[in-house]
């Protein structure tokens, strides 16, 4: 299976799941609090702070005509462009923001939304790119990012296998291998019967990369149990308060929460372990108390041994009880007294 590498670090099997807390719109327009982020972020185990790279004419047009407005979900009949003017993240904060992230130890990761974006990007010297599950279809877009012969963490929500595959081949047609593939289902918040985390192992499989999970349900255990299915990358949208109105803020996680769920992550990654077979000390002081054969009535030299002298009980010092049954019958080599483990010399 593929590992991306982004700068020193090796994301894929083998290695800890890389977590990505998504600023998105949470700063609500204020740079102070984007920055209180960042450092939120990186307190709550966040290895990446993720923003948006665009604005709302790089995104749409101005327009008030039925098809610029959304219908349904978490932002009903908001206009689009009206909706990106709030929700945008001011370009002239950009660098700051790659700074704090640099200064807090948290990598620092946009999504481009189109060739400018892409190019700012490009100046403010960006080591990877994610790629949103809207923009999956704008082909030209994903192969102008791949371009850049940088690491890509694509999000794929809302695409068919075959448009998957399109994107895939677009990254792969710049001579990028760097690629990284996340199960995402782009509905805010996500209910859990639609996340379908087995996907997440058949995306491995079938493009031969790392994969993992872009979460919008609402509270950890989408996340949890992704990684414990496989996945290698998770992205969370993450806030200081909730209670901040901003477009994302309704399925965001507060720092506490984030925190409670990495600190799961690490955990079942410690429990997923590896495959293996051998005992750990502890099972190894657990086996004196298996059951084994033992007498139970004093036995002289000479007489048999009856399911009523010798019994399969615990603990474990005596023959294995797959020997009891043949041992029946059979004559004792000596006089042995109850409570005495059996083994081989006290058979004839």
């Amino acid at each position: 299976m593929k590992q991306i590498k982004i700068k020193n670090r090796s994301i894929g099997q083998g290695h800890p799941c890389y977590i990505i807390a998504e600023m998105s719109a949470n700063h609500a327009g204020d740079i102070h609090r984007a920055v209180e982020i960042i450092h939120a972020a990186r307190e709550a185990g966040a290895d990446c702070i993720k923003i948006q790279t665009y604005t709302a004419d790089t995104l749409t047009i101005d327009s008030n005509k039925e098809f610029f407005t959304i219908k349904g979900g978490q932002w009903n009949g908001e206009n689009l462009y009206g909706l990106y003017k709030k929700a945008f993240t001011p370009w002239e904060w950009q660098g700051r923001l790659k700074e704090e992230a640099e200064k807090a130890g948290i990598d620092f990761l946009s999504t481009p939304f189109d060739k400018t974006a892409v190019d700012f990007l490009e100046e403010l010297g960006v080591d990877f790119y994610k790629i949103a599950s809207f923009e999956v279809v704008d082909i030209p877009l994903v192969k102008y990012i791949a371009a850049k012969g940088k690491p890509v963490i694509m999000s794929v929500g809302m695409a068919s296998l075959g448009e998957i595959e399109d994107a895939v081949h677009a990254v792969r047609s710049q001579g990028n291998e760097n690629l990284c593939l996340l199960k995402c289902s782009s509905t805010y918040p996500a209910p859990l019967e639609d996340m379908n985390l087995k996907t997440i192992r058949h995306l491995e499989e079938t493009f031969d990369v790392a994969a993992g999970l872009s979460d919008h349900s609402m509270g950890s255990i989408a996340a949890v149990a992704a990684v414990a299915v496989g996945a290698k990358v998770i992205e969370k949208h993450f806030c200081i308060s909730r209670k901040i109105e901003n477009p994302d803020a309704s399925f965001s996680m507060e720092p506490e929460e984030f925190k409670q769920m990495v600190d799961d992550i690490r955990s079942v990654e410690k429990a997923l372990g590896k495959i293996s077979y051998d005992l750990s000390e502890g099972e190894k002081a657990s086996r004196s108390l298996r059951k084994s054969i033992f007498v139970v009535e004093d036995i002289k030299k000479g007489e048999k041994f009856t399911e009523k002298n010798i019994r399969v009980i615990r603990p474990g010092y005596g023959l294995m009880p797959k020997y009891y049954e043949g041992i029946l019958g059979r004559h004792a080599a000596r006089d042995i007294d109850r409570a005495t483990p059996l083994n081989w010399s006290m058979v004839e």
